[in-house]
């Protein structure tokens, strides 16, 4: 694996953040790929997700005007798909699955637990960038309700109860790295 394969979007391979201006630099090189594309609009804001990890206005603006689009289409875009987001996310996301199956076996609760734990709502961050919470209909796993993703970690069978302990194998971890 090169060193360069090795540095995510966001991040330099020197363990820093990218400056605003090399994110920007990164955006306006696919912008330039997908220009007048067909259907390039949802493949360019996937990207520039994953360049500033989030999509502010800002961006939104920049897009629009490059892309020769208005921002209320590419602002719709966005607030129509669920996996875009216009504020910063944690690093793990936990997704609770309220479809009937999770909800009737405790997932509310969970979310619930979930939100005391954390000490915030549904939508919003952790003030220390870790965690972020949502909710979700059906992950495709009633055989295990109820559910909860951790990114891409699916957690089976989930007690209130159990909460502290699975939020501390992440936050353990992080002291780790």
């Amino acid at each position: 694996m090169t060193e360069q394969s090795k540095c995510s979007n966001s991040t330099c391979c020197c363990g820093g953040e990218l400056s605003e201006q090399e994110m920007f630099r990164r955006l306006d090189k696919v912008l330039d790929e997908y220009h007048g594309k067909p259907g390039g609009l949802i493949p360019v804001l996937q990207m520039a997700q994953g360049i500033f990890s989030y999509l502010p206005e800002k961006v939104l603006k920049h897009i629009a005007g490059k892309m020769e689009k208005s921002y209320s289409e590419v602002a719709g875009v966005v607030s129509f798909y669920s996996f875009f987001s216009t504020h910063p996310r944690g690093k793990y996301l936990i997704r609770v699955c309220l479809g009937t199956a999770c909800y009737v076996r405790g997932g509310k609760e969970i979310l619930d637990a979930l939100k005391k734990e954390l000490n915030i709502d549904v939508g919003e961050t952790t003030p220390d960038r870790l965690f972020s919470l949502e909710i979700g209909r059906c992950f495709g796993s009633c055989g295990l309700a109820p559910v909860i993703l951790i990114n891409d970690d699916v957690h089976r069978r989930v007690k209130p109860s159990k909460i502290g302990e699975i939020l501390t194998r992440y936050r353990v971890g992080e002291e780790k790295q």
